[in-house]
């Protein structure tokens, strides 16, 4: 069985079960940006990364997909409790009742209990530590930070966590340009995925870079949003009032008359079309 269908098996194995035991827990949790589409394309970066590896430098098992799967759906179930920097753990806990509920020994996924719990600890990102889960989960999850739909998570959960408005996108594009070396730190050599996702990285550095240029003199939260900032007022007014971002996309009139709300509009609009097709 070659790489391609083993993915699919695992997929035919878990994709579902994963699928309801996640929204299970998430129940009413109001935060988008961390919500089941983005598992889903965390799972699909993965899929993208363990094609590239080099299998004498990390050599999956027979099982690893089926580890992959449960890592990428349940790395961040833990913000159902705890949208901080300390969600590995409680989503390290959870995942031991999926496996425990599915009648899988815990003791045999370690591996995947740890990879949730310390995915997002980049510091101890090595492709040579061994827990391979680790280093594909934390990758594909930095790879969904990026493009159009990068701006709307980082964004979401910046102003979550209480970042002031004026200090986020210095904010995010240090963490976002730690994840980008992290990114080719792993992978530099394969050039193919490197150029695919370089693009995406610099439109969102760029976008901040502006950002971080307009927040100077903007007027926060005066019921005009424009430019860079007020794609961030947009995304603020989202999460206060835990309306979706798919109520703002059916009325794109809103902004027709600002270019660049406008354009981000369209833009994560058409990133959000591309993985559904793709799914």
């Amino acid at each position: 069985m070659d790489l391609t269908d083993k993915i699919l098996s695992a997929e035919r194995k878990f994709k579902k079960p994963l699928e309801e035991f996640f929204t299970m827990i998430w129940g009413n949790t109001h935060l988008a940006s961390h919500d089941i589409e983005h598992h889903r394309r965390v799972w699909h970066y993965s899929g993208e990364l363990l094609a590239q590896i080099d299998p004498l430098v990390l050599t999956p098992r027979a099982d690893f997909p089926e580890k992959l799967i449960i890592a990428c759906y349940l790395h961040d179930i833990g913000m159902s409790e705890d949208p901080g920097p300390g969600h590995g753990k409680p989503g390290s806990e959870k995942c031991r009742e999926f496996l425990l509920s599915n009648n899988l020994s815990t003791s045999e996924n370690q591996d995947v209990l740890d990879a949730i719990e310390n995915h997002d600890k980049k510091g101890n990102i090595d492709p040579n530590n061994g827990n391979t889960l680790q280093v594909i989960l934390s990758v594909a999850d930095d790879l969904d930070a990026f493009g159009y739909i990068g701006i709307y998570r980082y964004s979401e959960i910046y102003l979550t966590r209480g970042v002031p408005r004026r200090l986020i996108g210095h904010r995010i594009r240090e963490n976002a340009r730690k994840r980008y070396l992290n990114f080719l730190a792993i992978f530099g050599d394969c050039k193919e995925i490197i150029e695919r996702h370089r693009p995406r990285y610099s439109l969102l550095d760029n976008f901040f870079t502006s950002y971080n240029q307009e927040s100077e003199g903007y007027n926060f939260n005066d019921n005009n949003p424009s430019g860079h900032c007020g794609v961030i007022d947009l995304i603020s007014e989202i999460t206060d009032n835990k309306t979706s971002l798919e109520k703002i996309l059916s009325a794109p009139q809103r902004f027709s008359g600002d270019p660049v709300i406008s354009s981000f509009l369209t833009g994560i609009s058409l990133e959000i079309t591309e993985f559904h097709q793709i799914r």
